[in-house]
């Protein structure tokens, strides 16, 4: 009887290399602060002391959005718990809405953090030229002119990115050492002001309580209270990244809006210690004249110094952030599978589409532009992640859920009710960068489209 021969065995196939689950609570901790605070804290008290010249009233609306963003974060850490996956809200989009909503929040949200990287690095070009002189004005090159801080804001982009490069390790470092560092001087900057500063003199107005117009300075003053806080949920882009997310997720979450909290409403008691409201009214930097109080006439630099490295600490979070998006778009086939590429240290290959885009941003000066549309998508991002607990909870309410919403549905539904009427404000209150945002969603579908041409089979079920 002849003996058959078989065709050797083809090899496996090579398992895809994918993020790398070595994050803890730690980190949640340190991208949220990285995330969230920055120039806003040292910026907006002096339009909210303009339009509130009430110390209590002044105070009270910080301590309301810290309390709107811990009510949000009550819904955002049962989605985060529940769909331990990276790319923050384009992941609870697609679960509840499908792919075409989904692909909207993933590329605006993608755009949005880029935009917000070369604002920010915009900042410290301009900071570091204030710090040292030589840095202002136009360097000239072979055959064209760059501003200085143009430039010196592409290398802080693309300075940044580099440890991220080697691997998710090198890039958590790096947040934990920025974000401490940020908060320790924040502490710092209080302490020597309640301590140090002579109590200022408040001239109260309660007369405005009953003036026309009163409520409409309460609304506007929360949406740039509620704009400062926003970064609290950092942590959502990196589920699939936390060793034990059903348990580390909403630690850090909550964790991290309290520390916010207390940070900005401590910074907040600071100033009207330190300042009358009249004085702050206005200013952009009262931070800075609180400061001079303390520490003489170096009080300035040391609050830029600390803008420095507070944004600093930013643009590594919305790099990390940032890359995490395209990756998982890619992972389920709403993007060529290139952008779903992993090097061995845990970083997506999307990185680098993160950082040609801020840099681009920074060299067009279209940065405040994407800016403005896309906080159109960031209040409608708030609306829909609340909603999809809604819609989960109704069409899904067998699935583990290893943190469940405090409070549901009346939490959620407050957080829902407010992100509607912060979207209409938004709206209201720039009308014309709202309907650009309606240009960019009409524009969506086609791209959405067109990448449906050319992605390949998704990777993830």
């Amino acid at each position: 009887m002849p003996m058959t021969t078989s065709e050797p065995a083809a090899p496996p196939a090579a398992p895809r290399r994918g993020l790398l689950r070595i994050l803890g609570v730690g980190f949640g901790l340190a991208v949220i602060v990285g995330n969230t605070i920055g120039a806003g804290i040292l910026r907006t008290p002096g339009d909210i002391a303009k339009s509130l010249p009430v110390p209590w009233i002044y105070l009270g609306v910080w301590v309301l959005g810290g309390l709107y963003a811990l009510l949000g974060a009550c819904s955002m850490a049962e989605l985060g718990a529940m769909m331990p996956r990276s790319g923050g809200y384009y992941i609870f989009t697609r679960r509840a809405l499908g792919e075409f909503p989904a692909f909207v929040v993933g590329w605006t949200d993608f755009l949005a953090q880029c935009g917000s990287t070369a604002a920010v690095a915009i900042v410290i070009g301009e900071y570091l030229g204030d710090l040292f002189p030589a840095l202002h004005g136009a360097l000239m090159l072979p055959g064209f002119s760059v501003e200085k801080k143009v430039l010196l804001a592409s290398l802080t982009a693309i300075a940044v990115a580099i440890p991220q490069w080697r691997g998710i390790k090198a890039g958590s470092l790096m947040q934990n050492l920025t974000s401490s560092a940020k908060t320790l001087a924040f502490v710092a900057l209080i302490a020597a002001i309640l301590i140090l500063a002579p109590s200022a003199t408040q001239t109260s107005h309660p007369e405005i309580v009953h003036q026309a117009g009163f409520a409409a300075a309460i609304i506007l003053a929360m949406q740039a209270v509620i704009y400062t806080y926003d970064g609290w949920y950092g942590v959502i882009y990196f589920g699939e990244e936390v060793k034990q997310p059903g348990r580390d997720v909403p630690r850090a979450m909550f964790g991290g809006v309290l520390a916010v909290m207390a940070i900005y409403v401590l910074v907040n008691v600071a100033l009207v210690h330190a300042l009358p409201l009249s004085k702050i009214a206005g200013d952009q930097m009262p931070a800075g004249a609180a400061a001079n109080l303390v520490f003489g006439p170096h009080g300035n630099t040391f609050i830029r110094v600390l803008m420095i490295v507070s944004m600093i600490s930013g643009i590594n979070a919305y790099h990390l952030m940032a890359s995490r998006i395209p990756y998982a778009m890619a992972t389920d086939g709403l993007l060529t599978r290139r952008a779903a590429a992993v090097n061995k240290g845990g970083t997506p290959s999307a990185l680098l589409l993160s950082v040609a885009a801020s840099v681009g941003f920074i060299l067009t000066g279209s940065f405040e532009r994407v800016a403005a549309i896309m906080a159109f998508f960031f209040v409608a991002d708030y609306a829909l992640a609340y909603a999809a607990v809604f819609i989960l909870r109704w069409r899904e309410p067998e699935t583990e859920r290893p943190y469940r919403a405090w409070g549901y549905p009346w939490t959620t539904a407050l957080a829902l009710i407010g992100s509607l009427a912060f979207l209409a404000g938004a709206v209201w209150s720039d009308t014309r960068n709202s309907l650009y945002s309606l240009a960019v969603l009409a524009v969506s579908y086609p791209l959405y489209k067109l990448f449906g041409v050319a992605r390949d089979k998704p990777l993830s079920s």
